[in-house]
């Protein structure tokens, strides 16, 4: 899976700034949210959370102010800018290392009748930059490997000049990192040829560690590729304050206002614990396993006294969301077989259960109260204004209910089975009763929030348990978790049919709320109202990856029960999926956001390689058909109708699997560490004990 030459391609850019372009090759700690057209590093720089360094280097050039028309090449690693103006030629390819070092390559050639002065413009007099959490940054430049600041060169006609021109970052006082850094631009970064090379290698090593999706769906091998690419960018590594370790974040901030040194608005590249569930069962298939160990030690960090995991910058914390992380984690371990991963990690799940039931718990049932719209992710979903006949201000606090949610009680049945099923693994003498409990949570959730004439799995009022009549789209996640599973489902398998409806069969699929209910709104807005801007998150109507893929999760799970009875219709929902993760959906510019009108398909935010869903787990458990169980692997693929296919380098245990869908007969085999385990024709299905 070379990274470079699948994705690559022209400009990317932002909506909301279509002049400057996006470089997103990214450090542990430094990116850029957006580059200007110009040569070095202009426009918004970030360090550790978002900035808006102005500058961090530029070169001028004393006859061109304007560098467009510019020809720009996007690549994961590198971004490529092209000038010929004036006499001028340009060509500058330019990237930011994992150790956070800028570095721009140019090729300047002149072209014209007359001399022209290049002049290199470090940012800053005095070696350091502001930033928003009270610490400093120091940088050093470095020009072909030499040291140094200001300088000037002057070029006659026909003459050229090549330049590697590369600024280290780090905060103010890591001298020992500083110096490795600056070790590194000397060894590495004083030809502009070699700079090149040695960042393309050292961008593909990360890909090289991950399995490789291949099929006759060029679209589909693309995002699967894209995926991996949109989780190395949003890799962070701070090493300070409450962020010590590795995590993932949501984004890169593009949403936030672009005032230097003062960024206004939501910040995406702290620790938010709604999206870590999902990074951890795409990160499961990683061929290294260090990740899961990383975010289990960051969410524990942040667990508060009450077991809640909260946001996080690395001098703050914020809101606590509901998550399945206790879930993800067994996930992780049945992929990793780490034992000590799955010991470590059971307190931290117990934790955060012991402390959802004092805090949410009532003493009528088992179901959770969701007293904050906000903190499940899926703010202003209508049912909370169902028993105020949905109030046009939405905002009057006297018209809000709060509701048993059954996104949350979801995510504390699959956290409770999870502490079951690590407690067996490690022997916790309370392993029986946590599952005893997940089997109650379970039974009122079928029990009280179904409903039977309509079909459909409803919120709860807080206090009555009067259902509230609104199909928001978590009413499909009994079916993400499972539940189907039992011999008291007969009958609720109606309530997946929803989805094929007019109801939830949009455009652009899946709305967040069914598009019979009265406010709902496929660009957002509540009754006409904005009141959270063209880009903020109402989910009543417009479309997210985030629940996209839990729904197709279950719709997978659905099918497989009943005997691929739905195979076609995931197919169909997955393929359209996999469109959204391109602008347009053309499949040409890879561009993943936050979350898109449903009736139109149009990004509503400016969020771009946004990273709270998942997509490369669906592809190894449902369409290469990979389950792995605590005693066997189980490969069964949901038929999305491709010829072939092949999943290659997947690290499960220790071992090296490999599945294979062969043309012309449709035979299906599957390998260990290079030699076949099974192989058979339609209907497939072959069990390895491992």
């Amino acid at each position: 899976m070379v990274i470079d030459k699948i994705l690559e391609g022209n400009r990317r850019r932002l909506r909301t700034n279509p002049e400057n372009i996006l470089m997103d090759a990214s450090g542990y700690r430094m990116w850029a949210d957006y580059l200007e057209v110009r040569p070095g590093f202009v426009g918004r720089i970030d360090f550790i959370h978002k900035i808006n360094i102005p500058c961090l280097f530029r070169m001028a050039c004393d006859i061109l102010t304007d560098y467009e028309p510019a020809k720009i090449k996007w690549k994961p690693s590198h971004v490529t800018m092209t000038v010929k103006k004036a006499g001028v030629y340009l060509k500058e390819r330019k990237f930011i290392t994992l150790e956070d070092a800028a570095v721009s390559c140019m090729a300047w050639e002149n072209r014209g009748e007359r001399p022209f002065t290049l002049t290199f413009l470090p940012g800053t007099e005095d070696g350091t930059f502001a930033t928003t959490y009270g610490k400093k940054l120091a940088v050093r430049y470095f020009i072909n490997g030499r040291e140094g600041g200001k300088q000037e060169w002057i070029l006659k006609p026909q003459e050229r000049l090549e330049i590697c021109i590369a600024a280290q970052v780090c905060l103010e006082g890591e001298t020992e990192r500083m110096e490795e850094g600056c070790r590194r631009i000397r060894e590495n970064f004083s030809d502009p040829k070699r700079a090149l090379k040695v960042q393309e290698e050292a961008y593909q090593s990360w890909f090289d560690r991950a399995p490789e999706f291949v099929s006759d769906d060029a679209r589909i091998d693309r995002v699967w590729a894209y995926r991996w690419y949109v989780l190395r960018h949003n890799m962070m590594k701070p090493e300070l304050g409450n962020l010590k370790e590795t995590y993932f974040s949501e984004g890169r901030s593009h949403k936030m206002g672009k005032t230097p040194y003062r960024p206004d608005g939501w910040e995406f590249t702290k620790l938010i614990p709604l999206s870590v569930p999902m990074h951890l069962l795409d990160l499961r298939w990683y061929g290294e396993k260090e990740y899961g160990t990383s975010i289990l030690h960051v969410m524990r960090d942040n667990q508060d006294e009450n077991g809640e995991f909260r946001c996080a910058k690395v001098d703050w914390h914020g809101n606590p969301y509901a998550n399945f992380f206790g879930w993800s984690v067994w996930q992780y371990y049945l992929v990793s077989g780490d034992s000590a991963y799955a010991e470590e990690a059971l307190p931290v799940v117990k934790k955060q259960i012991e402390g959802w039931k004092k805090q949410y718990g009532n003493e009528n049932d088992r179901l959770l109260i969701q007293y904050v719209h906000q903190l499940t992710g899926m703010e202003y979903q209508p049912s909370y204004w169902y028993f105020h006949d949905f109030p046009k201000d939405c905002m009057d606090k006297g018209t809000y209910t709060p509701v048993k949610r059954v996104d949350r009680n979801v995510y504390h049945y699959l956290n409770t089975l999870a502490a079951a099923c690590l407690g067996d693994l490690c022997h916790d003498p309370e392993a029986d009763t946590y599952r005893k409990e997940a089997e109650g949570i379970r039974e009122d959730i079928l029990r009280l929030m179904w409903d039977e004439e309509t079909g459909f799995f409803y919120d709860l009022h807080y206090q009555t348990g009067e259902k509230a009549m609104v199909k928001n789209i978590v009413g499909f996640l009994p079916y993400f978790a499972g539940m189907a599973e039992k011999r008291d489902w007969d009958g609720k398998e109606k309530g997946m049919e929803h989805l094929f409806t007019k109801e939830f069969d949009t455009p652009c699929p899946f709305p967040s709320v069914s598009t019979d209910c009265p406010v709902f709104t496929a660009e957002g807005g509540w009754q006409g109202q904005f009141f959270k801007g063209r880009n903020g998150c109402i989910w009543n109507g417009p479309a997210w990856p985030f629940a996209n893929s839990m729904v197709l999760d279950g719709l997978a799970r659905e099918s497989l029960r009943r005997g691929h009875a739905l195979d076609d219709r995931f197919g169909t929902y997955f393929r359209k999926f996999t469109g959204m993760h391109y602008h347009g959906g053309d499949g040409s510019v890879p561009y993943l956001v936050e979350h898109y009108n449903s009736m139109t398909g149009e990004c509503i935010s400016d969020d771009a390689d946004y990273s709270h869903s998942y997509y490369i787990d669906l592809v190894v458990r449902y369409v290469a058909g990979i389950c792995v169980e605590p005693d066997r692997i189980v490969v069964e693929p949901v038929d999305i109708g491709l010829s072939r296919f092949s999943l290659s380098g997947l690290r499960v245990r220790g071992h090296e699997i490999d599945v294979c869908l062969k043309p012309g007969d449709g035979r299906l085999s599957v390998s260990v560490d290079g030699k076949e385990r099974g192989s058979c024709l339609r209907p497939w299905h072959i069990e390895i004990p491992v």
